[in-house]
């Protein structure tokens, strides 16, 4: 089902790469403006390329390839390989680290419709539009997107085990993560990853934007290219791909923060909230997220001046006309932004994906300094969902509203970029692929 390619990197030359702490930068839809005004400094750091400055940032970005290509600031490896790629981190309250093993790929850069690439998440037009516009001026996959995919065999992850003992990077990244690389260049080995994959679906846990931009690109070229073949670099997508059976799998809450409601009253709310909920005020709000931990249906509100923790009471869940499957319908998500943010803060399902009204923040001390400030009227906090319900979701063919999920880590940009550009994408005659 789901084809992969290996591919010849666009890295740092050996100069540049010794500083590589310097010019790694997080994705695209997580870094700060904080971090882009420092990260902007270094004329080399990635993010010239995956968040270009000024008023056409996406030909900036093209201006910028073209002079980091013409320098050699960054070089073009010279054989087909897969990227392997390691992160070893540690998670609040444990001492316990985890290491995300997976590897980066060129997989085909197939339409929802055709069910090989699962969804799980709704997108933010505005940011597709975004990622298309660097995409048609670069021709270049600037920073992986993160898919999963399913094998209880563990059947590569042997041969990723050999592979980082000589890895190509080392750094610890703003998450305070360590990312490590390595390249495997043995075809028979590569062979082994291309026939793992070929019968599985993918789930794409991160980078939902970034995905439909390179889906929607490559249905416009092949609309205008009366010669399309399917083996043209813009048929392709990069991809780093984790296996879903591993313990290293973690998924962060997100809350929701509202802000600009008109006619906003914490009182008026709680009456309307009281027709669903169970609703009991906590006295430390700072607990709050302790509080709801692990329980079903249950959130906890921030105001200004107070916190409660509400539970939706069981017989409600009927009363849902959302048509979901049954399954989709009890997710805390899907509980929360009916019950919750359409029906007692009047903001309706279809126009939640645009609101400028509901705000998504992964950080609970965030919200409740942002609701203490007056920055926000009040928070939703609520707990993190499993894989399981992750997979539930894709394979019953709906969504989640968007920035459901937070799957931590984030990978980094910068360690290599993947071009789609005719020439470049072409594996070299003395190569196997």
């Amino acid at each position: 089902m789901a084809e992969i390619k290996p591919l010849r990197a666009w890295r740092y030359n050996d100069e540049l790469a010794k500083g590589i702490d310097d010019i790694t930068s997080p994705l695209f839809d997580v870094v700060s403006q904080k971090q882009r005004d420092k990260l902007y400094q270094n004329p080399y750091n990635s993010i010239h390329l995956s968040v270009p400055k000024g008023e056409n940032a996406a030909h900036n970005s093209k201006k910028t390839l073209e002079e980091w290509k013409k320098t050699g600031a960054i070089q073009h490896d010279e054989l087909p390989g897969i990227y392997v790629y390691y992160q070893y981190f540690t998670l609040a309250g444990s001492q316990r680290e985890y290491c995300r093993k997976g590897f980066i790929c060129n997989i085909r850069a197939y339409h929802w419709d055709e069910n090989v690439i699962l969804r799980h998440e709704n997108t933010m037009p505005h940011s597709v539009n975004d990622r298309i516009d660097i995409l048609k001026e670069t021709e270049l996959n600037v920073s992986p997107t993160h898919g999963l995919y399913t094998d209880e065999n563990f059947e590569l992850e042997q041969y990723m085990d050999e592979s980082m003992l000589r890895p190509i990077y080392e750094t610890e990244d703003y998450q305070g993560v360590r990312d490590v690389l390595s390249v495997i260049h043995d075809a028979e080995v590569i062979r082994k990853f291309i026939k793992v994959i070929e019968d599985k679906k993918i789930i794409l846990a991160d980078g939902h934007h970034r995905y439909e931009g390179s889906m929607i690109y490559r249905q416009e070229r092949m609309k205008n290219n009366p010669n399309h073949t399917g083996d043209e670099g813009y048929n392709f997508h990069l991809m780093f791909l984790t296996n879903t059976e591993a313990d290293d799998l973690r998924i962060l809450p997100t809350h929701r923060v509202i802000k600009g409601l008109e006619n906003f009253s914490p009182t008026e709310l709680i009456k309307k909230l009281e027709e669903y909920f169970i609703i009991k005020p906590v006295e430390e709000a700072h607990s709050i997220n302790e509080i709801i931990l692990g329980k079903q249906w249950a959130f906890g509100l921030l105001f200004k001046d107070f916190a409660i923790k509400v539970r939706l009471k069981p017989e409600m869940l009927d009363t849902m006309t959302w048509k979901f499957p049954d399954a989709i319908k009890a997710l805390d998500l899907t509980v929360m932004h009916y019950f919750i943010i359409e029906k007692c803060l009047g903001i309706h399902g279809k126009d939640q994906r645009a609101s400028s009204i509901l705000e998504f923040d992964r950080s609970f001390s965030d919200c409740l300094a942002k609701v203490i400030t007056d920055e926000a009227q009040m928070a939703i906090i609520t707990n993190d969902i499993s894989m399981e319900d992750v997979k539930q979701v894709c394979y019953s063919g709906f969504t989640m509203p968007q920035k459901s999920t937070y799957f931590y880590p984030k990978v980094i940009c910068g360690y290599l970029f993947s071009s789609i550009k005719e020439d470049e994408f072409k594996s070299p005659p003395h190569s196997c692929f």
